[in-house]
């Protein structure tokens, strides 16, 4: 081990009292959250892998740390596309639109994009780092991007439904595209923006903190309501909806027949008065 890359040195084994088990420690050139110490703990694995027919581990708050963030990172992917996913499919049976719940998906994207941009910028290459009081860079917490896109998504999943249910209801009841968009918007735009601004306050709390992790989770959480709340959902969604038209609830008929119809703007019990009086009127008529 000593000999490995990357190893300063390595300590005297300690044996157990049978003679069975040694533990040694061993000490990287690098810090603990430095790509090196990755590095030197995969070399050692394979290196000592199987060596002289003997069960060795390699284990330690370093080793366990860089474990945890490979799973993290392994799962990340499944995680975010299943989320995204169910949210298309879930959009797509209460709007019955193929576009609105892309653009919804997409959105969330680019907020979660941004956000994580913007905290790297800030805690880990330490760009106005200052303003915010974090006295030095380093990696950001490996269960950040997991956590982020889990809270991120019920809130944006909340506000897209607030503004474009409202949106639906308009248009199905007889309102052009755009007019249907422009009522959304106007009508529930100042819940949407109180709600945004109670929860990045929250968020926002938390960066006066002194500990580092809790301050970068409260950082990222608040700077992705806002972008989430006032760039995409109430910039960019009426900006898309006003664009597409009529196009922006289009759902081709197999897909249309396939799905359960949940009548949410009640379109069904409009019609009802009118499917009643209409044999009184035939029998008036006779």
């Amino acid at each position: 081990m000593q000999k490995t890359d990357g190893v300063l040195a390595v300590a005297p084994p300690q044996l157990n009292e049978q003679g069975t088990t040694a533990l040694l420690a061993v000490i990287p050139e690098s810090g603990p959250t430095d790509k090196a110490t990755e590095d030197v703990v995969h070399d050692l694995r394979d290196r000592l892998d199987g060596v002289g027919g003997a069960d060795i581990a390699l284990t330690g708050a370093t080793a366990l740390g860089i474990d945890v963030s490979a799973k993290l990172a392994d799962a990340l992917p499944v995680y975010l596309l299943l989320v995204v996913g169910l949210s298309v499919l879930l959009l797509m049976l209460v709007f019955r639109s193929v576009l609105v719940p892309l653009k919804a998906a997409l959105g969330f994207l680019l907020t979660v994009g941004t956000t994580f941009g913007i905290t790297v910028a800030i805690f880990q290459q330490g760009h106005l780092a200052d303003l915010i009081g974090v006295d030095s860079p380093g990696p950001l917490v490996s269960f950040l991007p997991i956590l982020l896109i889990g809270i991120l998504f019920g809130l944006a999943m909340d506000y897209e439904v607030f503004l474009v249910s409202r949106m639906r209801e308009d248009f199905v009841h007889g309102d052009t595209a755009q007019q249907a968009t422009v009522n959304g918007l106007g009508h529930n735009a100042r819940v949407v923006t109180a709600a945004a601004l109670i929860m990045t306050a929250v968020f926002g709390g938390f960066v006066f903190m002194p500990d580092p992790i809790i301050k970068s989770i409260g950082f990222a959480l608040a700077v992705g309501v806002l972008v989430d709340a006032f760039i995409v959902r109430m910039t960019l969604v009426p900006a898309v909806m006003s664009l597409l038209g009529r196009a922006a609830w289009w759902l081709p008929r197999p897909v249309d027949k396939a799905l359960p119809d949940l009548d949410i703007e009640g379109e069904r019990l409009r019609r009802l008065p009118e499917q009643q009086q209409a044999p009184e009127r035939e029998t008036v008529g006779v």
